[in-house]
Formats: C-alpha cells, structure tokens, sequence
C-alpha cells in the first residue's frame, strides 16, 4: 500500500483496574466495539493499560510476545477493524526473564511487525520503574501504510533529543503513550506541544485517565496535536473513550516547505564558558 496522504486515527483513554489485566482487556475491548469505527486506519492505546501504573505488579503482568493474549486480541481487533495498532504499552518478559515497558505494533491483518521499549525510565520523586524494568536499546521509528510513526513512551517526552532523531529521519507522526500522574500536569501540556512544534510533525499525546491508588491519579487529558501545535482533538480530564480525527500530511508538508527551521541547526553547538 501506498502512502495515505489523509488517515483516520483514533486514540484511546481509558483507566486501568491496578493489577487486574483481564478486566482491562475486557474493558478495551468494550470501548472499541462501541466506538472504534470501521473505517480507521491508526488506532493508539495507552501505556502499561494491561496492568495499571503500578511497578509492584509489572512483573505478575509480564508477557512473552510470543505467546501474548494481550498481543492476540490486539491481532484479532486489528484483522476485524483492518486498522493499524500503536498497541500502548504492556510489560514485556524477555531473555534471561528480564522486564520491558513495551509497544507492540500491529498492522491491518493482525501481524506483529515491530515493538519498541521504553529508553527513559522514570526512577524519580517516589517511583520505581527502573527497579523492575531494563532499558530499550533503540527509538523505532515504523512505516505504516507509507506512514513514518516515531514510537515514545510517557517519560521518553522529557528528551527532546529522541524526536529530533526521529524528524531527522523524516517522521510523518509523533506518539506518545503513557500513564501520566495528575500532579505534573504542566510538564504533561507543555513538553506534548513542544514536540509538535518544534519537529513540526503531528503528535498523538495519550494518557491513562483514573485512579492508581489513594490520592495518585493519571492526569487524563489526551490530545492529538497538529504540526504548529494546534490541538485538533482531545480527552478531558477523568472521560474513558475514543478521541478521533483526521490528519492531512499535504498540508504539513507543504508548511515544512515554507518553514524550513531544521536547515538552521547548526552541526555543533560549542559553548563557550566565559
């Protein structure tokens, strides 16, 4: 298939039980069957929704890809829907029994092409994610539908640097999937928006909604940016459910052609300390 020039996508907010990964997927699956339309092509899922923001439990929660239930259903909504899966994030059982916070990407007929892992780990301020979770490797950037997605994953917005790689390399649609605490709500607004702007590129900025435990909540507020960081659609606060719309890359591309800021990065920025 060629490129889609237009595409239909469709991001999902939803809030995760803690722990109870068969109660999530059965509430994935509800959401899509009455909202996912038939005609979508990118369908964008949340990260760690299988199992909730909680560390304690990432490992009771781990998947071989292989052998995924998670990855399966993913697959069969895929084949029903003929949409592509930006699959969120799950954790990841890989060699020698170590962790990921992992992506798996699906396309239309339910094949898993690719998977991307977490490269930042959020180990701040009471957290404890890079306790049980080893370090992706590599950013991903996936051609889907002729369409070049650059894969982040919540914590991976605070480095710039990893989507100026993947602009570098032409990327058409920026995504972050994450599980965002509602504490942090100006990081969360600010950094999203940046990443449009500044790359110039359209960016999905999705978050878990609902409460982790006590007074820790996500901070629910999804939006889908536009390549000068207008917001073209959004989730509000605590909402579960599908945000849509359709995004033109004509139009980006023509507005790159006209603003063409990346011609003046300079190669080295040395500084001088004075």
């Amino acid at each position: 298939m060629g490129k889609l020039e237009e595409i239909k996508i469709s991001a999902l907010q939803m809030s995760s039980v803690v722990g109870e990964i068969e109660q999530n997927r059965n509430k994935l699956s509800e959401i899509v069957s009455k909202e996912l339309e038939y005609d979508t092509d990118f369908l964008v899922l949340p990260e760690v929704w299988t199992v909730g923001w909680s560390c304690e439990d990432f490992s009771a929660s781990a998947e071989d890809l292989k052998n995924s239930q998670t990855v399966k259903l993913l697959s069969d909504i895929a084949k029903k829907y003929s949409v592509n899966i930006l699959g969120g994030s799950l954790i990841e059982k890989g060699e020698n029994g170590k962790l990921y916070n992992t992506c798996p990407v699906i396309n239309r007929k339910g094949e898993l092409v690719t998977k991307y892992s977490k490269m930042h780990l959020y180990t701040y301020c009471g957290c404890t994610e890079g306790h049980y979770i080893e370090t992706g490797k590599n950013p991903v950037m996936v051609n889907l539908d002729g369409v070049n997605i650059g894969l982040t994953i919540c914590y991976d917005i605070r480095f710039p640097e990893i989507f100026r790689a993947y602009r570098k390399k032409n990327v058409d649609l920026l995504v972050n999937m994450a599980a965002w605490g509602s504490k942090k709500p100006i990081p969360w607004e600010t950094l999203t928006r940046c990443r449009a702007i500044e790359n110039q590129a359209y960016m999905v900025a999705l978050t878990q909604s609902g409460q982790i435990k006590g007074d820790d909540w996500n901070i629910g507020h999804s939006r889908i940016f536009d390549y000068v960081g207008e917001t073209i659609t959004e989730i509000k606060d605590q909402k579960e459910g599908l945000m849509t719309c359709k995004i033109n890359f004509d139009k980006m591309y023509e507005y790159r052609n006209s603003c063409t800021i990346l011609n003046d990065i300079h190669e080295k920025y040395e500084v001088r300390v004075i």
